[in-house]
């Protein structure tokens, strides 16, 4: 049953912005690094925890996230999420070493990870299914996609003229305001259950299982693709996955129904999804590094030189749902990949000598485009036809998909980035000279970037043989 609430463009804005704050937290740090790196003396390999403690814990405490929602209440997981995140901010701010910086991390990720899934399940609940829930669904996509960018925006502003420690106290009074905010607006919810057995061994194990992968994926660079290290990450991940899927089909009140995958659509989505998300955080993480090691820019020309991908993306974003009352989600969700596309292939021409107008700007407008037709297509395919009482358990697939896809996309485009960067050493055939390390980090953003280019191509072609349109829709065609 539709929960049509009071102020519901209202409380809407509320869980968009709460959203926009998970998102901006996993890249507003990314241009802080230099500076957190600096305060407490970490080595390269300490300073990734620093952003990987986040995506780690959000990534795989998002099922159980999603989960809980259902179960104990909507309302009350995000506002247990959200007093959880901004403490976690709070003390973050206030970090006196590294390890303290990366522990208070991971509790903002686990934080995020009950406060995501349980706003976008409002929403679903909030909306039927059609024009208006896609129209909502749009702004909500435009934040997912969008965040990241204005995130390195953000970071390189408070950064330069403040300090880092403001990354996350920023956090603190836009975190109390939704709170009260969704205190007295957001609709009361117990439960869509008739019972509250979360599936511990569950979300034990598939958050278990999720966790041992990406750190392999994150560590495998500096241990080696085959060392006993990424091996025993690789093993640890497939027995507990195992486990997980024994444990779904025995147990009377499952963490994830496995039958929940029978919804295509949702099963493909979240297929295209994970893709679409590695591919795009090759060009935030690599254009950063391009405009600021190459280009020489400073944090906030580098954070306002992406600013024009959030514009197009919401653009982009408001526009969708009129494209996909007309001609349905699949083609829009077929196309929107195959911009970033686009975008990833000038990026891998960058040179050395370079210039942002010339070779920078040319590709971030078709991303912002290709985000916000993948992002919310991809969100309104995810979510059509699921049940009330599984919209907490849908978005926390949704959510995880991406995560997980920008973690594991992340450290794949990352090794092959710096495998790129050594053979360029290897296979000098002159001396090198002062230009040559600006040489070798280039060959390596274009080999990540042709890489990411593969992995949307792939996005695009799951999302034409795997996405089915609406039979209302193909009935009136």
């Amino acid at each position: 049953m539709i929960e049509k609430a009071k102020n519901h463009w209202l409380i809407l804005i509320i869980l968009a912005a709460a959203q926009l704050m998970v998102v901006l937290d996993s890249s507003v740090v990314n241009v802080a690094l230099p500076a957190v790196q600096h305060a407490f003396n970490l080595t390269s390999s300490g300073l990734q925890w620093v952003v990987t403690a986040y995506t780690l814990t959000f990534g795989g405490f998002l099922l159980f996230g999603g989960r809980a929602a259902d179960l104990f209440g909507r309302k009350k997981m995000f506002l247990i999420g959200i007093t959880m995140f901004v403490l976690a901010s709070l003390i973050d701010g206030m970090s006196q070493n590294g390890t303290m910086l990366v522990v208070l991390r991971a509790i903002q990720g686990l934080s995020a990870a009950l406060m995501s899934p349980a706003a976008l399940s409002i929403i679903l609940v909030t909306y039927r299914e059609g024009h208006e829930r896609n129209t909502a669904l749009s702004i909500w996509g435009a934040v997912g996609a969008g965040g990241a960018a204005i995130g390195v925006l953000l970071g390189g502003v408070l950064t330069q003229y403040l300090n880092w420690r403001w990354n996350f106290f920023i956090n603190i009074p836009i975190g109390i305001t939704i709170f009260t905010l969704a205190w007295r607006l957001l609709p009361a919810h117990e439960s869509e259950e008739e019972h509250n057995d979360l599936d511990l061994p569950g979300a034990i194990s598939v958050t278990g299982a999720a966790l041992l992968l990406v750190s392999g994926i994150a560590n495998a660079p500096t241990n080696g693709w085959t060392s006993g290290a990424t091996i025993a990450y690789f093993v640890g991940a497939v027995i507990l996955l195992a486990f997980f899927i024994f444990n779904e089909r025995r147990v009377k009140n499952p963490l994830v129904p496995l039958a929940i995958f029978k919804n295509r659509n949702l099963t493909g989505a979240n297929l295209v999804l994970f893709p679409v998300v590695a591919s795009m955080f090759s060009t935030f993480f690599f254009g950063s590094l391009y405009m600021q090691n190459i280009l020489h820019f400073d944090p906030v020309q580098t954070g306002l030189s992406f600013l024009i991908t959030p514009i197009t993306i919401a653009i982009t974003a408001t526009n969708v749902p009129k494209l996909v009352k007309r001609i349905g989600f699949k083609p829009v969700l077929v196309a929107g990949p195959l911009f970033i596309l686009g975008a990833l292939l000038v990026l891998a021409h960058v040179p050395v000598d370079g210039n942002y107008f010339v070779n920078v700007l040319p590709a971030l407008v078709p991303l912002g485009i290709g985000a916000g037709m993948s992002f919310v297509s991809g969100t309104i395919a995810a979510t059509s036809g699921v049940k009330p009482n599984e919209s907490g358990l849908a978005s926390g697939l949704l959510n995880t998909s991406q995560q997980i896809g920008g973690s594991l996309g992340l450290a794949v485009l990352t090794g092959v980035a710096s495998s790129a960067a050594t053979n360029y050493f290897t296979n000098l055939k002159t001396l090198p000279t002062q230009l040559t390390p600006l040489l070798a980090e280039v060959q390596g953003m274009h080999a990540a970037f042709y890489t990411g280019a593969g992995i949307a191509l792939a996005a695009s072609l799951i999302a034409f043989f795997v996405i089915q349109s609406p039979k209302r829709l193909l009935q009136t065609t």
